[in-house]
């Protein structure tokens, strides 16, 4: 199945993993409309991907703003959300409004889409969403995020049942280098991946190409729904 004159709507595609799927489609002769709060951000992706895209402001947490953005967009071949902010702390010191900001950024920013844009898919196309590798291998600081990544995996397989034909698939990635830790100290960085990496199988910490290639894979894959594809380079074995 090729993506060649596909319509592909990344939310969230503005930075990171999520425009690093945009690139993968865009190269793939995809259509692509990448969506995300930041214009700025938005001007400065489709400048790196160096081909025609659409780019579109949307909260993908504001539920109203996500239903006029589908009704804008209409029909589409594949939808991936990738969209999410939040924040770590243990979780007797995390109070409920960050617990909850968790939430509404990953969780219901992705059922949103999913609601309002699953019914502008076309007949072959398909639905990415993202969780984590919180989900399967718990991490003292990451409650927040280990509960909302197995809502989101749950989300999925429930989809792919409820809305089938449409092919409704997650990608849950483990520890990637993106603008995410831009923040860090680059010393302190370094420090972090390299010991991260020496843990792993894989032997190293991901790159945003490896999970876009995983998600330009399930788009392609007519037979692939309810999967949960694992990116984290063996991060949950160990």
């Amino acid at each position: 199945m090729s993506l060649g004159e596909k319509k592909v709507v990344v939310i969230g595609g503005s930075s990171g993993m999520g425009l690093a799927v945009a690139k993968m489609a865009a190269n793939e002769g995809a259509d692509v409309v990448i969506a995300g709060r930041s214009v700025e951000k938005l001007r400065r992706a489709a400048d790196e991907i160096r081909q025609p895209v659409e780019t579109r402001p949307l909260d993908v947490t504001q539920e109203r703003e996500v239903k006029e953005f589908f009704a804008e967009t209409g029909e589409l071949d594949h939808l991936v959300v990738t969209a999410a902010t939040g924040v770590t702390g243990g979780f007797l010191e995390l109070d409920t409004a960050s617990f909850r900001q968790v939430f509404d950024s990953k969780f219901w920013g992705q059922y949103f889409a999913a609601r309002y844009g699953a019914q502008r898919i076309r007949e072959g196309g398909s639905l990415t969403l993202f969780s984590g590798v919180a989900a399967a291998k718990p991490m003292a600081g990451l409650s927040a995020y280990a509960a909302v990544n197995g809502a989101v995996e749950a989300l999925c397989r429930s989809l792919a049942v409820e809305l089938a034909p449409l092919r409704v698939n997650a990608v849950s990635p483990g520890i990637v280098d993106t603008p995410a830790y831009a923040g860090m100290n680059p010393s302190e960085r370094k420090k972090m991946f390299d010991s991260l990496a020496a843990r792993l199988p894989a032997r190293r910490v991901g790159r945003p190409e490896d999970v876009a290639a995983a998600v330009v894979a399930l788009m392609k894959n007519g037979y692939a729904t309810g999967s949960v594809v694992c990116v984290d380079g063996g991060y949950r074995l160990v």
